[in-house]
């Protein structure tokens, strides 16, 4: 869905909004737009690769999607990232606002990766922005394991340069989470960030990623582990378009992430 004048034009639209102490700011697919509380349009529909305008290589250029967004709550900042897989090499295009306004300058950067990571998922917690991705050899390749990354939150919320460390989990796993961090209640000091994933129709498996920028050689992936579960089914598998919409035969996707 789209709000005020924000029409999706994507299939699937992949959507997604968040909100901050005056704005909120949705995403679909290729394109993000900006409201006030009261949803008034404060600037867009835009093209999401218009924030790496400038930048140069495949984030200025390329305008891929599987965008996302969210509101770094420490901080009151913004935080965006979409893929760069039109061309090679594959980039990971990420951008932290300068201020509380969404509408203004970010701090921009770009990860590099030998597969297609295809999927990308970001979250906010104290030490780092981590964001997951579904690795394939090409955009028409075969799927060759999930990978988690943590890229450098402090030196990005200072403009500064910034680097990332990421676990390759294998072919066995996909579709990694991690863990959110919404309010400003911090975890406990030191706590890792959570990676969580389904297994099988009766059980999860989830990893603990702790970080370390001073001595990277200390950062560990420590899992998995698994966590039985009630028995459950995948909505809609596996076409994945099954939920009806009143006053329309398009239907939804179950996916919620």
């Amino acid at each position: 869905m789209g709000f005020g004048t924000f029409s999706v034009q994507s299939a699937p639209p992949d959507t997604n909004a968040t909100v901050g102490p005056n704005h909120i700011v949705e995403m679909v697919n290729t394109s993000f737009a900006v409201f006030s509380k009261t949803g008034v349009v404060l600037a867009g529909p835009t093209a999401n690769n218009t924030i790496w305008s400038g930048f140069g290589g495949g984030c200025q250029t390329n305008n891929d999607g599987d965008g996302t967004v969210r509101y770094d709550a420490l901080a009151n900042r913004w935080v965006v990232q979409q893929f760069s897989v039109r061309t090679t090499p594959y980039l990971e295009c990420f951008a932290v606002s300068t201020t509380a306004d969404p509408t203004g300058t970010y701090n921009r950067y770009s990860f590099q990766y030998t597969n297609f990571p295809d999927y990308p998922k970001m979250s906010v917690w104290p030490d780092a922005y981590y964001i997951t991705f579904n690795q394939f050899t090409s955009d028409t390749g075969p799927f060759v394991g999930g990978l988690v990354c943590a890229y450098d939150r402090g030196q990005m919320l200072q403009g500064l340069p910034a680097s990332q460390q990421c676990f390759d989990v294998g072919p066995a796993f996909g579709g990694l989470l991690t863990s959110d961090l919404d309010g400003s209640r911090l975890p406990p000091a030191g706590s890792p960030n959570f990676v969580l994933a389904l297994d099988s129709p009766s059980s999860l498996v989830f990893w603990k990623f702790h970080i370390d920028w001073t001595t990277p050689g200390s950062t560990t992936l420590t899992g998995p582990t698994i966590i039985p579960v009630t028995p459950f089914a995948e909505a809609c598998a596996p076409t994945l378009t099954c939920i009806p919409q009143s006053g329309t035969s398009q239907q939804l996707d179950s996916l919620g992430d």
